[in-house]
């Protein structure tokens, strides 16, 4: 046993390993191709990430992008391909922006009530994809994309002066109206700037991931689905309702997502609202393998690249360096963990074989002593 364990750590270990060599390798291929030096563009990259502002930067990004990767995580431990986390933070940001604005009650009070609004708003939107799938078989691939086009429309037909929107003439900028100040959500100051306070609650949000899927019922259930829906309902499992929940449970993590921009920077929705997040969800928990820990891991690496980009921009690299850089790590990765598992399969069918011929022989042994 003690054997097994140490062999399946190294091949655990072995994967990322995999996946930073090939990206490093491909990436430096790509940089000679441009006629540029590899050494030097990772080197600006690590020296600007390095510093104090851009370490706040990094983490203040990793948040939401935390946020949006849990949400995606839930559907793939289902085996479902939640794409639409982006239409859902961006409807429920909206709609508990416009919920927030509108009234004028003590913080402890309003920034949970912003919170559940969010969530509620998240999930039943994505709820929608669920029930589809459910009750139609449409696929939830083919739901969350249109869910998400039509997001952006509802937002846009309520975010319009005299609506839920207020016309900000110096701007020129439609907005919700702003949070009041007593319920802005705290913030961690540093050298660097301010880190959100909602860092806190996506902490908690991956613990409490980690606690359901791997340590109760509903998660045992919630993993057997994704792994083979059959045995599930063999085991006495309802595979629609299952489907339905866990699209509610992502669809309220998506409503997560916008969170930190809302209570700790914003204070309101606007047109300039960051979009494209739950895109790089996905991203986030392909490279953390839908594990909380490495989904962070996976969060800080994207927002590190992120913050590199402006200083590779500042020493006359193309931006879009980075952004190949990013796709080369997510198939990197993708790849590696493959191999790794293939090899790791083929490895524990050898083993078996080995002790199945052995115990084979040894009962012919004892059958011989015998006669």
């Amino acid at each position: 046993m003690k054997k097994f364990d140490k062999e399946r750590a190294l091949l655990a270990i072995a994967a990322p390993v995999l996946a930073v060599i090939g990206a490093l390798v491909v990436t430096s291929l790509v940089l000679l191709a441009t006629g540029k030096e590899p050494f030097n563009a990772f080197h600006v990259m690590i020296s600007y990430g390095d510093k104090t502002n851009s370490q706040v930067y990094i983490l203040n990004k990793a948040t939401t992008y935390y946020l949006a990767g849990l949400a995606v995580a839930i559907g793939f431990r289902m085996n479902l391909f939640n794409i639409g986390v982006d239409g859902q933070y961006r409807l429920a940001a909206f709609f508990a922006a416009a919920v927030g604005g509108a009234m004028s009650i003590p913080g402890v009070i309003q920034i949970p009530v912003v919170i559940l609004t969010a969530m509620a708003v998240g999930a039943l939107w994505a709820a929608i994809a669920g029930v589809l799938r459910v009750t139609r078989g449409v696929s939830e691939v083919i739901s969350t994309i249109m869910l998400n086009s039509i997001a952006g429309i509802v937002i846009g037909y309520f975010l319009q002066d005299g609506r839920l929107g207020v016309l900000d003439k110096n701007a020129n900028m439609v907005s919700t109206k702003p949070i009041p100040s007593g319920s802005h959500l705290f913030n961690f100051s540093t050298n660097g700037g301010a880190v959100d306070g909602f860092i806190v609650f996506a902490v908690v949000a991956g613990a409490l991931y980690w606690f359901v899927l791997n340590r109760t019922r509903f998660g045992f259930d919630l993993r057997t689905v994704g792994r083979s829906e059959s045995a599930a309902e063999a085991s006495g499992v309802s595979v629609k309702r299952m489907i339905v929940t866990s699209m509610l449970i992502s669809g309220a993590m998506a409503g997560l997502v916008g969170m930190p921009t809302l209570l700790n920077e914003s204070y309101q929705y606007s047109t300039d609202f960051p979009v494209g997040i739950g895109f790089t969800g996905i991203a986030v928990a392909l490279l953390g393998r839908n594990n909380p820990i490495g989904i962070a891991v996976g969060a800080l690496l994207w927002a590190f690249l992120d913050r590199a980009a402006n200083g590779l921009e500042f020493e006359g690299y193309d931006l879009e360096l980075v952004g190949v850089i990013q796709g080369v790590i997510v198939l990197a990765v993708v790849i590696a963990y493959e191999l790794v598992r293939r090899y790791g399969l083929t490895r524990q069918q050898r083993q078996v074989g080995a002790e199945l011929a052995a115990a084979a022989a040894s009962g012919s042994d004892k059958q011989e002593v015998t006669a």
